[in-house]
C-alpha cells in the first residue's frame, strides 16, 4: 500500500544533492542523457560556433606569430666612423672605359674601382629581367603614388617581417655570378661588391675614362659615352640581398652621350630587434634605410656626364622592435576567444529558439478550431 498513490516510475537520483560535502559545492551540475533533448537547431548553432571559433583561433595564432611592431625615433648615440655601401649596377659601356670614385665631405678620395669587381657582360642579359622599372614607376610603367602597400608588402623593407630580417642578418650573403656571354661580345660592364666609406656626406660617382678628375691617360671618345644603367642593388650597411631598397631593380637610359644622372639619398640608420634590446634573449641587426630623389638631364660638353649618387646621413636612429606575447598569455587569449564564442552561441541559440517558439504560437492561435471543432460542425 502506498496510501492511495501508486509509486511513480521516477529516478530519485535526479533530485536532491547526493554525495559528499565537496559535491554539494559543484558549480557544474550534470544532467543525465535521458533528460537531454538534441535538436536540429542546436546542431546548426554548434557547427557554426565550431567554424567561427576555428577562424578566430587561427587569426589569433597568426597575430601572435607575427608579433607587434613598435617604431620609435631617437638621436643616434655613440660615434661611428665607417659606412658600408653595397652596389650592383650594369652600365652600357666597356669596363676599361669606366671610372668609379668616391669623394666625401672629409676630403678623402676613395678609388672604388680597385675595391669593387668589374665583369664584362651583355646589356640584353639584364635589360629583359622582370621587375626592372624606372624610379617612381612600377614594372608596368605606372606611377607609384605611395598610397597603401601592394603585393602584401609590409612597412619597411618589402614583405619581410622583423624576425625574418634579423635571421637574415646573421647569415653571410654572397654576390651572384655574372651570366656567361655565350659567344656574345660584351657591350656592358657589371660593377658590384661592398665598399667601406667614411660615415659622412659624400658623392659616389661613375664617370668615363679621362673625364671627371685630372687623370693621366687618353680621354675616351665622346661617341662611346652611354650611361644607361640598371641598378640591381644599392644599399648601405650590412648586405642583405632579400631586403628591398628604393633603387633596387631600377633602369634608366641615356638618349645622348652627354647625359647626367643624379640620385640624392637621405640615409636613416635603422636597428631591427626581436624583443626589446634591454630584455634577455633579444636579437638585433643594424642596417640603413634611405629615401631618394632623381634628377636626369642632358648636359653640354663643359659638364661632366655620368652617374652620381649623393648621400647624406641623418643624425637620428629608427628603432623597429618586434615583440610577442608569452605562450601563457597566448593560451589565455585563446581561452577567452573560445569562451566568448560559446557564450555568444548559447545566447544566439536561446534567442532563435524563443523567436521560433513565439512565431509558432502565433501561427497556431490564428488557425485554432477549439475543443469542439469549428462552428460549422457545431451547428450541423
Amino acid at each position: 500500500m502506498m496510501n492511495g498513490y501508486e509509486k511513480q516510475d521516477l529516478d530519485d537520483d535526479s533530485f536532491g544533492a547526493k554525495g559528499g560535502i565537496v559535491q554539494a559545492f559543484d558549480a557544474f551540475p550534470k544532467a543525465k542523457p535521458q533528460y537531454v533533448e538534441r535538436t536540429a537547431g542546436g546542431g546548426k548553432w554548434t557547427v557554426a560556433m565550431i567554424i567561427i571559433s576555428t577562424l578566430l583561433c587561427w587569426s589569433e595564432l597568426g597575430r601572435w606569430w607575427r608579433g607587434t611592431e613598435e617604431h620609435t625615433f631617437a638621436v643616434e648615440k655613440g660615434i661611428s666612423h665607417v659606412l658600408d655601401i653595397n652596389l650592383d649596377i650594369v652600365v652600357k659601356m666597356q669596363c676599361e672605359d669606366l671610372h668609379v670614385n668616391v669623394q666625401d665631405a672629409a676630403g678623402d678620395r676613395i678609388l672604388a674601382a680597385s675595391r669593387l669587381k668589374k665583369d664584362p657582360t651583355s646589356w640584353s642579359q639584364w635589360a629583359d629581367n622582370r621587375g626592372i622599372h624606372k624610379l617612381g614607376k612600377d614594372a608596368h610603367g605606372k606611377t607609384i603614388t605611395g598610397e597603401g602597400y601592394e603585393d602584401a608588402h609590409d612597412e619597411g623593407f618589402g614583405e619581410e617581417h622583423v624576425h625574418d630580417i634579423v635571421a637574415l642578418g646573421r647569415k653571410r650573403a654572397r654576390w651572384g655570378k655574372t651570366p656567361r656571354l655565350w659567344g656574345n661580345s660584351p657591350d656592358g660592364c657589371r660593377i658590384y661588391g661592398s665598399l667601406e666609406l667614411n660615415k659622412v656626406q659624400g658623392d659616389f660617382h661613375i664617370t668615363a675614362r679621362g673625364h671627371g678628375y685630372m687623370e693621366m691617360g687618353d680621354h675616351l671618345d665622346h661617341n662611346a659615352f652611354n650611361f644607361s644603367h640598371i641598378i640591381s642593388e644599392l644599399s648601405f650597411g650590412t648586405y642583405l640581398p632579400s631586403l628591398e631598397n628604393p633603387l633596387d631593380g631600377t633602369v634608366d637610359t641615356a638618349a645622348v652621350p652627354f647625359h647626367k644622372f643624379q640620385y640624392f639619398m637621405s640615409i636613416v640608420p635603422t636597428m631591427y630587434s626581436v624583443g626589446h634590446p634591454a630584455s634577455r634573449g633579444s636579437r638585433s641587426v643594424a642596417t640603413n634605410q634611405y629615401a631618394v630623389t632623381q634628377q636626369s638631364r642632358e648636359v653640354n660638353e663643359r659638364t661632366i656626364p655620368g652617374i652620381f649618387f649623393k648621400y647624406d646621413i641623418e643624425p637620428i636612429l629608427l628603432n623597429i622592435v618586434e615583440s610577442r606575447d608569452s605562450f601563457f598569455v597566448f593560451v589565455i587569449k585563446l581561452v577567452n576567444i573560445l569562451s566568448g564564442a560559446l557564450v555568444a552561441g548559447h545566447w544566439g541559440f536561446r534567442l532563435s529558439d524563443w523567436v521560433g517558439e513565439v512565431l509558432g504560437k502565433r501561427r497556431r492561435s490564428g488557425h485554432s478550431e477549439g475543443m469542439l471543432g469549428s462552428k460549422k460542425a457545431f451547428h450541423d
